[in-house]
């Protein structure tokens, strides 16, 4: 039987402890030092070698949790505070690198849509195209603060936000310059051609931007969209302009029931079901048998942090107060992680699931203990069932890597399961076989929508505003 590879993902974060919390006190783990930048480059160089398709770099913007109350637990554990910005990081690996995507995490309110434009159009150019963008609305009350917000936006409107934010990204990207723009004509004294570079005159609820972008195209132009929305609205969101779809689903049935109505619902926006490749979220305990594993894993629970997967997993309502642990979910009225919560109800079948089971299950949720054969059998798995890709999550940095790729790795190839060499061009031909967006995606309408003359503004504005 001939299978298509699946794609892997290395799922880090800029920080200390990023989704499995208290691994960083291991003597091994190197996330501690997640400040020098030969951490990364050394983790890059292990995970290009070993034929990842991609880094995917979380990032937050504030600390979990109560914004009003301590925050002492994340602090005391580097839960995701301190971190560093994953966008400039890509700069760096971008130069040290020549195949692997290189993916940033950049929430809509965090960023000017013009500014943002123009650094995701920096990058690929360094990069050679293998920029990815995950797109993020937020689940922190204390990062809505940091920008000058009272509380995070309710949630249906964060997603209304994020539409208008990447409508402006698109017009910047695909419409502003024109493929033949740039001439870099000696002769006739002219770098670029002025009718082929365009305002957009963007005039929103949220934005009034009026272009062209600074920076001309890029390989990709737009970067490949990544985007993690589990909830209704996410799911729409994802349907319209993800390519591809980070999921941690709790169990195989749920990740076939979330791909199967994701698929659905870009059909349903005009877009092909095979528009948007889905990757599933998963650890990975690996032994030379199962005994060797089942060894590892015990060492892995003797040093998780109870109190920190509980910290990540704190749920607010709607003023922004933690609910008790004893809170049944079915009680929960929250403005964040909505899709997390849809997910957790599914799978707690057999009692009232509580706010205090979310710690626990984040600790073993997507963990796969034993040898690589057996891994390779849980991998095949979930491929029958729609899942495209892989984000591999680390216990520790870089052993959790470089174990994978030793042992995993190969054992995939042999089954067809995992790339061999790079195929040539950008991150999304690599991924998808074009470089540009395909005519299906929204942001395509863009493309030569622009009229340059100043007499044809009302006409334009029109066209920018529909």
């Amino acid at each position: 039987m001939t299978r298509t590879p699946l794609r892997f993902n290395a799922f880090v974060m800029n920080t200390n402890s990023h989704i499995h919390h208290g691994q960083w006190q291991r003597p091994e783990a190197q996330q501690t030092e997640f400040t020098d930048v030969n951490t990364w480059i050394n983790l890059a160089r292990i995970l290009e070698d070993a034929k990842f398709d991609a880094m995917f770099f979380a990032d937050v913007v504030g600390h979990y949790g109560d914004a009003d109350s301590s925050y002492e637990e994340y602090v005391r554990q580097g839960l995701q505070i301190p971190s560093n910005d994953p966008t400039v990081l890509l700069g760096a690996l971008a130069v040290v690198t020549e195949n692997i995507g290189l993916a940033t995490t950049s929430n809509v309110f965090q960023s000017h849509p013009f500014q943002f434009a123009r650094q995701m159009a920096t990058l690929d150019h360094i990069s050679n195209g293998r920029i990815a963008w995950n797109i993020v609305t937020g689940t922190q009350d204390n990062g809505a603060r940091n920008f000058g917000l009272p509380q995070l936006t309710d949630h249906a409107e964060r997603y209304a936000w994020a539409d208008e934010y990447v409508d402006v990204l698109y017009k910047l990207l695909e419409g502003s310059w024109d493929d033949d723009a740039i001439l870099k004509d000696r002769e006739n004294f002219r770098f670029s051609d002025y009718a082929k570079v365009h305002k957009i005159y963007h005039e929103g609820k949220r934005y009034q931007v009026e272009g062209p972008l600074l920076s001309a195209p890029s390989p990709q132009r737009t970067p490949v969209l990544y985007q993690a929305g589990s909830s209704t609205s996410g799911r729409d969101f994802a349907a319209r302009n993800a390519e591809a779809t980070f999921i941690i689903a709790p169990s195989i049935r749920t990740a076939e029931d979330l791909i199967k109505d994701t698929r659905r619902r870009a059909v349903s926006f005009g877009r092909d079901a095979d528009d948007i490749a889905f990757f599933q979220g998963m650890s990975f305990v690996i032994g030379s048998t199962e005994e060797e594993a089942r060894a590892k894993e015990k060492i892995i629970d003797e040093n998780v942090s109870l109190e920190g997967y509980a910290a990540h997993a704190a749920v607010v309502d709607r003023d922004g107060r933690v609910y008790p642990p004893e809170t049944p979910l079915s009680e929960v009225e929250t403005n964040t992680v909505r899709g997390f919560l849809e997910l957790a109800k599914k799978e707690i079948t057999d009692r009232e699931p509580l706010v205090s089971d979310l710690a626990w299950n984040r600790a073993k949720a997507n963990r796969v203990v034993g040898t690589p054969e057996q891994i390779a059998d849980e991998l095949e798995r979930w491929q029958e069932i729609g899942v495209d890709g892989i984000n591999v999550m680390n216990w520790v940095i870089p052993d959790s890597f470089q174990d994978f790729a030793d042992h995993v790795m190969p054992v995939l190839r042999e089954r067809g399961l995992a790339q061999s060499e790079y195929a040539p061009g950008t991150l999304r031909k690599k991924l998808f076989g074009h470089d540009r967006l395909p005519d299906t995606h929204p942001a395509a309408k863009y493309r030569g929508a622009f009229a340059h003359s100043e007499q044809d503004r009302e006409s334009q504005l029109t066209r920018a505003t529909n």
